[in-house]
Order: C-alpha cells, then structure tokens, then sequence
C-alpha cells in the first residue's frame, strides 16, 4: 500500500515535467544548453550509490537521441527521462536540494523510478554504445 502511494507521487511528479520535457526536446539547442547546465550540476554534487551515478548515461542517450544519432527508444522512454532529468535540476522539488542530505533523496526517487521503467531501453543504449565503440564492455 505505502509502495503504491509513493509511485502514484513518483508519477505525479514526472507528469508535471513531462510538457516541459516535450517542449525542451522539441529545441534541439534549448536541450542542448539544459544538458550542459545538467552536467555542470552534476559535477557539484556527490553521485552516491548506483542511482545518481546512471544520469550521466541518461543525459548520453537523451543527447543520441536529439542528435538523431540513437532512435531506437520509444519516444516516451525519452519523455520520461527528460522529465526526471528536469526534476533533478530543480533545485525546488518535493525536498529542496539545499536541506543537507536529505536534499537528494526525492530526486534520487524520481531517477530510480525513471530508471527502472526504462531499464530495457538504457540496456539496449549501451549495448549499442559498444558496437559503436563509444562505451567499453566493463561499463554495461
């Protein structure tokens, strides 16, 4: 019961991101800026544990996949993850990012949550990664 309520928020929270995200993909610059200022966030904070540390291939297939490098992901997959991405660039969300500690919990929520509905889809990313030589097979 408490599961179901916690993916019904999980849900909540990247359905208020998913117009945004739909927009930011129709902007191939706009997203661009929004990956690079991500990945600047990225470098200030400590990515503990598996969760966080799986953005920087989520921002990697997002910019594949805007660049028309890597299509082979359903077009909601990538919404989906845009918007978890969004969701852990606010530094305003459920638990603002400023209270120490506990800031990255709920975004580490919203990542995990996006992470496991698209885990198929982040596989086949990588594996496709490796065929083209831009991952090495210890990496997936």
């Amino acid at each position: 019961m408490a599961q179901d309520y916690s993916d019904e928020i999980l849900k909540e929270q990247l359905g208020k991101n998913s117009g945004e995200a739909r927009r930011l993909l129709s902007d191939k610059d706009e997203m661009e800026l929004f990956l690079e200022r991500l990945e600047r966030k990225l470098k200030l904070i400590p990515l503990v544990g598996n969760t966080l540390s799986s953005i920087p291939v989520l921002v990697s297939l997002v910019r594949s996949y805007v660049r028309g490098e890597y299509q082979n992901v359903p077009f909601a997959s990538i919404v989906a993850i845009v918007a978890a991405l969004l969701y852990f660039f606010s530094p305003v969300d459920l638990v603002p990012d400023f209270v120490p500690i506990v800031g990255y919990f709920d975004d580490k929520a919203v990542v995990a949550f996006v992470i496991l509905v698209v885990e198929d889809d982040i596989k086949e990313y990588k594996k496709w990664q490796v065929s083209k030589g831009k991952r090495s097979t210890e990496d997936t």
